[in-house]
This record gives structure tokens, sequence and C-alpha cells, in this order.
């Protein structure tokens, strides 16, 4: 068996087929249906606060006609700095509504990296929120962008105290003025699947991020292949969580553009805490639940987890990181719906892999097998070329339509990992015998111990069993003799104590002895992505700056 006859195909789920008859259908196309289709169904439920389709659709037209009237024409490039709010999803449909090229900036980075991906991009006008509108004024100057449109919660929310102070600037301007100004967007603009619609900056582990370059083509078509798989469900039915952020590419094709495609409600949570997950749980009953780990976690250990009904939950999609099988374990327990891992990345648009959501076909702990028109290959780690056989590891690389066309203006970086059409991940995994796809851990964070390599993930996946343990992440740390060693990081749950003997003999008989922890450290919290991914890099930067 090899990869190319592509194993998998045999456990797809009833009625998903091999290939996708994909739609020519640009983004935009997405709301222009869904508001046609379904004009009174709610699009975005923003803390009760509602809007249907064609309300939405009505925002984005007037957003639309003010950016063409701020200079913005086809390839032009505009940022927005939003959490997930009304503003946010309206924007992102009237900048490619007009041709232009999005540009997501998570509102958590520091000025340097936002003056990098500004600058990077040439955005010429920027959406943010009041809460940031000073200090993105101050940096302008330092930036092509000409104009600043500033959101508020205030805009949808009129409760006294929720809008923030903006100080006086030229080319500043209110969403609420604006969109009460404009009248709908009259003029055609041509968009074509080949154009690009945004540059997703990377989250920057490797040094500078990169630009990744999504075409229309990539973001629709990574969207059609996630309809063609989840077949059970139905447009203008579902009710979907957008707790993860859409300026991250997770975020925003699986949740927000999925969500429009559909003609489903997109119920906004901007701060995805266990307290908010549980609020819009309960309030707002949504039935389509794309999260990562930290998230399934959060809710399962939120004290009012046990006095709420979650039977409301039909489906559960589980990506960025690694889910624990226990966890998976108590989430399906409690909810009765399936957990559905996957796998994608910034470069492809992001889903490439999903387990199958029918009863006994998922496989916990595997990413699942690949979407529709997708083909995928385990090779060599170190000629990157020569495919290994089934269940032995190596590099996952990648081939479809979701991948993406370059990153901005790094040749040499795109060379690198786009090579003969395949995507190459830089992560290590295997295949099985059904066509089920594992990953083993990254290849920059693999642990080298005594000539042994050491994965990362094995010992995470041994510590979330223990019965006090909350987080987990190990990391490599310098040793004198060995070259590397196992250091532990852990977060307790609420009320636990726990000493480093208690949980390096919890391992004993569950690792064999080189993966053994040598340091274990207790925190209070994990650094963690704006997704909620526990960043085992900079835990890892961290030990190596203080044993300078």
């Amino acid at each position: 068996m090899n990869y190319m006859e592509r194993p998998w195909l045999s456990s797809y789920p009833e009625g998903v087929q091999a290939k996708v008859n994909f739609e020519e259908l640009c983004i935009p196309d997405f709301l222009e249906r869904s508001a046609r289709d379904f004009p009174d169904n709610t699009a975005v439920n923003f803390l009760g606060c509602k809007l249907t389709f064609r309300q939405l659709k009505d925002t984005v037209d007037r957003f639309a006609e003010c950016l063409l009237d701020l200079g913005i024409r086809k390839g032009d490039s505009v940022a927005i700095i939003l959490p997930n709010t009304i503003q946010c999803v309206a924007a992102y449909y009237a900048i490619l509504k007009v041709g232009g090229i999005a540009v997501m900036n998570n509102p958590l980075y520091s000025d340097k990296e936002l003056l990098h991906q500004y600058n990077d991009s040439g955005a010429k006008v920027l959406v943010t929120i009041d809460l940031l509108a000073n200090r993105m004024i101050d940096l302008r100057p330092k930036t092509s962008i000409e104009n600043i449109v500033v959101a508020s919660i205030a805009d949808y929310l009129p409760i006294p105290g929720l809008a923030a102070d903006v100080k006086e600037a030229d080319r500043v301007h209110r969403w609420k003025k604006v969109i009460e100004q404009y009248p709908p967007v009259s003029r055609d603009i041509r968009i074509t699947m080949d154009d690009v619609g945004q540059y997703q900056y990377t989250g920057g582990t490797t040094g500078v991020s990169k630009g990744v370059e999504l075409t229309h083509g990539n973001l629709s078509k990574n969207v059609q292949q996630l309809s063609s798989w989840f077949t059970s469900f139905q447009r203008g039915g579902e009710v979907m969580l957008g707790a993860l952020p859409f300026f991250h590419v997770f975020g925003l094709n699986v949740s927000m553009n999925y969500a429009v495609y559909m003609a489903w409600e997109n119920v906004l949570v901007p701060k995805p805490q266990p307290d908010k997950l549980i609020e819009a749980l309960e309030k707002f009953k949504p039935t389509f639940l794309p999260m990562v780990p930290t998230m399934y976690i959060g809710i399962l250990n939120h004290p009012k987890v046990k006095e709420i009904d979650l039977s409301h939950i039909a489906g559960c999609f589980c990506g960025s990181a690694p889910l624990p099988v226990d966890v998976i374990k108590q989430f399906e327990e409690k909810t009765g719906a399936i957990i559905c891992e996957g796998f994608g990345m910034t470069e492809s648009s992001p889903a490439t892999h999903v387990n199958p959501s029918a009863k006994g076909k998922t496989k916990p702990g595997s990413i699942g097998i690949p979407l529709p028109d997708t083909e995928c290959r385990i090779v060599d780690i170190n000629d990157r070329k020569t495919d290994v056989p089934v269940g032995k590891s190596g590099e996952l690389i990648i081939r479809g339509p979701q991948v993406m066309r370059k990153y901005k203006g790094m040749p040499a970086e795109t060379k690198e990992v786009l090579r003969d059409g395949w995507l190459h991940t830089g992560d290590i995994a295997y295949m099985d015998e059904d066509g089920y796809f594992f990953i083993v851990d990254r290849l920059k964070d693999m642990i080298i111990s005594g000539g042994y390599n050491i994965y990362p993930r094995d010992i995470d996946e041994v510590l979330y069993q223990h019965p006090k343990v909350q987080e987990a992440c190990a990391i490599g740390v310098p040793h004198p003799s060995r070259g590397e060693s196992v250091k532990v990081f852990i977060v307790l749950k609420a009320g636990q104590k726990a000493t480093q003997e208690e949980i390096i003999d919890f391992c004993k008989d569950k690792l064999a002895k080189y993966k053994w922890p040598e340091e274990v450290e207790f925190r209070e919290a994990l650094p963690k992505s704006t997704v909620g991914k526990i960043l085992r890099k900079d835990l890892r930067m961290e030990e190596l700056a203080k044993r300078k």
C-alpha cells in the first residue's frame, strides 16, 4: 500500500465523496447567497444583539462604499485589529467585496509585530476597536495607513461606560457614523477565485512572521471541503459558536466563513474564557462547536458545567493542538456529541484532515483522514522526499486546493515549504493501515536525549492522565552529558497540591526511562497563543535564557 492509492478513502463517512464539485464562489458570494436564501435568519449574535443576513449584507455593502470612498481599490490591503464582533465580520466581507486584501491582526501583538505586518502588507486603511485606537493613531505615521475606522462595542450595545475615549486626529472615522452615512455599494467590482483575498501572518515561531497569500479559491474551497465532510448539517439549520478568534485563520474560515456559507447563526464570543464560554453555551445553545483544547478543558473544569444542559451540542471540531484522549472521553460523556479532531495550518487555509463524525469512525488521538481533494504523504525527515512505510514516522506533506499560493515577498521561504506542489508541514506524523494520520510532534519540538528521539506530546499525554493535572507541557532543556533532558510544566486543577516526586513517579510505569521528566515546575498558568494553544517554544526560550 502507498499513499498515492489514498487508503483513507475506504474510511470516508457515508455520503462523502473523494472529490468535491466545487462551486466558483468567492468569499463575498457566501453572504450574497445566504442573504438571498435566508434573509431573516440570524447571521450574527453579539452578546444578545442580533443581525439577520439581510441586515448584515446591508452593513457590509455600506462599509464597502465607505472603503471605496477612502480610496481602496482592487488589490489594496486593509488591516483589521478587532475581537470577534459584528464589525469584524462586516469589515472583512466589505474588504473582499471591493476586491481588497484583508490583513487580520492580533490585538495582543506588540507595536513591533504590528508595524511589521502593517508595512509588509502595505495596508492603507485600518479598522480597529476604540480601546486600541489611540495606540494605533500613534503608530500610523510609521506605516502606509492613511485612514483609521474606529469601532466600539457601544455601536451595537449602547450601554453607558462601554465606549472608550479616542483622541482627536485627522482621517479617523467612527464605524457607527460611516454605516449611517454611506449608501449600500452600487459599483460592481469583479473578483475571481485566483485573486488574493487575504494576507494571513504566521505566528513567527521561526523568526519574522510570514504573510501567507490565501486566494479566494483557497479559502472558498476549504470551506466547501468542510461542508462536503459534515453532511448531516444543513444550510440554515445550526448555531455556530464563534469563540475561536477570527484574526486567526482557524476561527476565520472554520467558524466565521463556514457559518456564513451555511447560513448559520454565529454566536460571537469576544473573550473565549471559561466563564464566557459557559455563558454562551447556556444562554444561546450553539449546536456546532469548533474549539481548541484549552477551551474544552476550561469548560470541563468550570464549576458550573455540572449544572447546565449541553445536549443541544450536535457537532464538535478540535484543532490547533492535540486534545488529550481523557478530555475527549469526558466531554463526549457530558454532551453526547462526537469531537472530530482535525489538523490544519495557516498555509492551508487551514483544514486538511478531519476525523469522521460517525460513531465508531473516529480514532481518539488521530487528526483523522484527509479531506476530499487532499493528498498526503509521509516522507523521510532527512531527505524530505522519500516515502516511508505505512506505520513509520516521517514528515507530513500535503497537496490540495486549500494550499497557499506563496509567502508574500519571501521566495526563499516559499521554496523551502512548497516543493513540487507539496506543502511541507514540519510535523512528524505517521499513517496507519486504515489511512488515519497521527501527529507525533513538531520537528522543532523533538527532544534528543542521549541519542534517543523524544516526542514531548508522548509525555504530555501521560501527564493529562494524572487526576490532579489540568494542563501540562514538556520541553527539552540542556543536559551536560545527554544533550537534553525532559522538564515538564504543570498547572494543577483548582484546590489540588502535588510534588515533583509525585509527578515523576506517575510517569515511571507509563514511559520508557529515557523519557522520564527530571524537572517539574508548577505554575498558575502556561503561556498560550490567542487561540489557546500552549506555547512550548516560549517555555523553551524562558528556560534557555535562565540557563545562560
